[in-house]
């Protein structure tokens, strides 16, 4: 690449670059447009048929202004920036997810938080949703690995339930839902909620704002939710359950193929 004349940064020295993002720039009659994708997987052509992931392009005129100067900081060696529609670690990541939390921990039982992650293992995030629980809210999670969060804890996680799917390919999609109907908010990256991934390391979490997109990755959340063939449910110990419904007819993945064979 660089012997054809591209410009290659390696990262920084302090700073794991775990963001998966790609912009294209476009001058047309003397006016710059953008299209950016945000993803969730990387780009490696063997773990890309290995693993389930979304991705998202967009021409939305801040969100591809906001990517143009995370390379730019990248390029000058900078982690911090302003960002209007990115949310960035390891400069401001963590707070938004927090005051996010807390805007559904201030609805009580009408508020509403669903993830699909790999891992949880912050403390303060764990705490944030421990105590948007006890708040009321209700609050589902597929985590595919580690959780640190014990849910259906009476007094201290009851609304919260835990889901993992381990299937013939690798969850490894970062959702993060807040709220639903008209104020829901949709954002997917390449950030766990883990301390290196929050502190350590430059991870990238768009909002999705155009509502086909947001139908689109709420529909397959749904589907996984209701996976009781390869989904195991965590309880108050820590430990994976299997469903006890006699119909376990639902795999979440080969479902999901099929859909989307049909659309080719």
């Amino acid at each position: 690449m660089e012997q054809a004349g591209c410009k290659i940064i390696y990262g920084l020295d302090q700073y794991k670059v775990h963001s998966k993002l790609c912009l294209i720039t476009r001058q047309v009659n003397g006016e710059v447009s953008y299209i950016t994708q945000v993803g969730t997987g990387n780009y490696n052509e063997n773990t890309v048929t290995q693993y389930t992931d979304f991705s998202y392009m967009t021409s939305h005129s801040g969100i591809g202004q906001d990517a143009a100067q995370f390379f730019m900081n990248l390029s000058v060696g900078s982690e911090t920036g302003s960002y209007q529609h990115l949310l960035v670690s390891p400069w401001q990541l963590k707070e938004q997810l927090l005051q996010l939390i807390h805007e559904e921990a201030n609805k009580g039982a009408e508020g509403y938080i669903r993830m699909k992650i790999n891992a949880i293992t912050d403390q303060q995030l764990i705490h944030a949703l421990a105590k948007a629980s006890q708040a009321g809210v209700k609050i589902e999670l597929i985590i595919r690995s580690i959780s640190c969060l014990l849910p259906r804890v009476k007094g201290a996680t009851e609304t919260i339930q835990i889901i993992s799917i381990v299937g013939r390919y690798l969850e490894h999609a970062r959702v993060f839902q807040f709220g639903t109907g008209a104020s829901m908010k949709v954002y997917i990256g390449s950030a766990d909620l883990m301390t290196r991934n929050m502190e350590r390391r430059m991870e990238v979490v768009v909002p999705v704002y155009d509502q086909p997109s947001q139908d689109h990755i709420m529909h397959v959340l749904d589907i996984q939710w209701q996976d009781h063939v390869k989904g195991r449910q965590i309880n108050a110990k820590g430990q994976h359950m299997p469903f006890p419904d006699a119909d376990k007819t639902l795999e979440s993945q080969w479902l999901l193929i099929s859909k989307y064979q049909s659309l080719l």
